[in-house]
């Protein structure tokens, strides 16, 4: 399996290299060649597979320059029933109405970004001990990202976490998960923009080549293909749990600010999973549902971007998005590049054209919530089912409601434990949500962060004096 970019301005490499990479030399995004196929022979066989199986099976297709004893070794150790809060490591719970919870936040910092940072964790150093060389990962987080890759990353010999956050744009919990940890290879950095304006520092310093090479600057945001790859795995597991049959059809509901999570159902997807819809749901920064209901893409600046009640989806330029648009136009390269620039001059692109196509071939819907719809949806699920869900997984549970098809089940993708957001959850209750175990004392440990401008000088000058050489 070799890897190209969409924009067609970097020679096939295989996983190693693009793992450590992050963005494409041309500033792109890392894709396979091809596709793998899975039949339903495979995923007959694969039901009766424990969580790190099933991953070693789907990894091992987009993964063919680790030895595949290795590569089990690496999945058994990323998802152990001790790091998370269920032996199934996923559990699928019955919502009612058809619908479905796949439950991705049972993990070490209680969001659905650990079934990939898990991975992340066992497969950097890996490759790192391998080519004897260092890693300093630079990223943006808008919540979850951030907490899920240091906790993967902490300790780690020859990596170094570089996390850029939004100055109070993330939810007491999210920052006091994050800023509580203490180990040297952890830098906090929290900057005065919100998310997009510090992934743009990201995606500037990445694109910065010499200093990029003379620095090993790598990357954890879902622009990491590997991010992406190990997200497919639990599409897969919740198709498995939700059917019986190998031609059965299921619909996923995705909460999604930055497309990668619903990416990796697209590829899933692609990939032959019998998946009937992939149903987007956005909140008030609805770039992403503008563009399924309209054709065309137009992010919004930093000012046009709302602060929500749903902050990781408070995103208005999805880094992932050109990997689907490279998919809907033919993967042509020269036309994403052109897209691109139009992008940067215009900015807008307009594919209404094929609009069509986004659910007759691609099977995508999508909708948005306000702030009343996650309230509202939160009360609701727990008077019916007494199950408590956040405010992310309300958007996906209130946009899915009226997409359910009899026979069909609607499985909506958890994104994070209530008790990352109590604020909503006690507006929408009138009762706080209790801290998990081991977490009542969390926000008043002792923080460790810098303050620092959104500008790429700045972080630039960070990195220079605090990294891993």
């Amino acid at each position: 399996m070799k890897y190209i970019s969409t924009r067609g301005g970097m020679a096939p490499q295989g996983f190693s290299d693009i793992l450590l990479e992050g963005l494409a030399p041309d500033g792109g995004l890392a894709i396979p060649e091809t596709l793998p196929t899975v039949t339903a022979e495979q995923l007959q066989a694969w039901r009766a597979l424990p969580y790190h199986a099933l991953a070693t099976e789907i990894l091992s297709l987009f993964i063919t320059d680790i030895p595949r004893a290795v590569l089990e070794g690496l999945t058994r150790e990323a998802y152990r029933p001790e790091s998370f809060q269920s032996e199934e490591i996923v559990p699928l719970r019955n919502l009612d109405g058809g619908m479905y919870l796949l439950g991705l936040s049972e993990g070490p910092t209680l969001a659905f970004k650990d079934m990939a940072m898990q991975f992340l964790g066992q497969v950097f150093p890996y490759v790192l001990r391998e080519r004897g060389t260092t890693l300093n990962i630079l990223g943006a987080t808008s919540g979850d990202t951030g907490s899920a890759a240091e906790y993967a990353m902490r300790g780690k010999d020859s990596v170094a976490v570089f996390m850029l956050s939004p100055q109070g744009r993330m939810s007491a919990f999210q920052r006091a998960q994050m800023y509580s940890l203490q180990d040297a290879n952890i830098h906090n950095i929290a900057v005065k923009g919100n998310f997009d304006e510090a992934q743009d520092v990201v995606k500037a310093l990445a694109s910065d080549l010499a200093f990029k090479s003379e620095y090993h600057l790598g990357a954890v945001n879902s622009i990491n293909w590997a991010r992406i790859a190990a997200q497919v795995v639990y599409y897969f597991h919740g198709w498995m749990r939700a059917t019986t049959r190998a031609d059965q059809q299921v619909s996923f509901a995705v909460p999604s600010g930055n497309f990668g999570n619903i990416l990796a159902g697209h590829i899933a997807r692609s990939m032959g999973l019998p998946i009937r819809r992939l149903v987007l749901a956005t909140n008030e920064n609805n770039v992403l549902e503008e563009f399924f209901r309209t054709g065309i893409y137009r992010p919004r600046s930093a000012q046009q971007t709302y602060v929500t009640s749903s902050p990781s989806m408070d995103i208005s330029r999805a880094s992932n998005f050109e990997r689907f648009v490279y998919d809907l136009v033919g993967r042509d390269p020269a036309r994403v590049s052109a897209l691109w620039k139009q992008l940067s001059t215009e900015g807008f692109f307009d594919l209404s054209a094929q609009k069509p196509e986004f659910e007759a071939r691609y099977g995508f819907q999508a909708g948005c919530s306000a702030h009343h719809h996650r309230l509202d949806t939160i009360r609701s699920v727990m008077d019916r089912t007494g199950v408590l869900i956040d405010p992310h997984t309300a958007d996906g549970v209130f946009v899915a409601t009226p997409l359910v098809e009899p026979g069909i089940p609607m499985l909506v993708l958890e994104t994070a434990l209530p008790a990352k957001f109590s604020e909503v959850i006690e507006e929408a209750l009138g009762r706080p949500v209790p801290m998990p175990s081991g977490l009542e004392d969390l926000e008043s440990r002792e923080q460790k962060v810098v303050e620092l401008p959104c500008d790429a000088a700045s972080i630039r000058a960070y990195i220079i004096e605090h990294a891993q050489k």
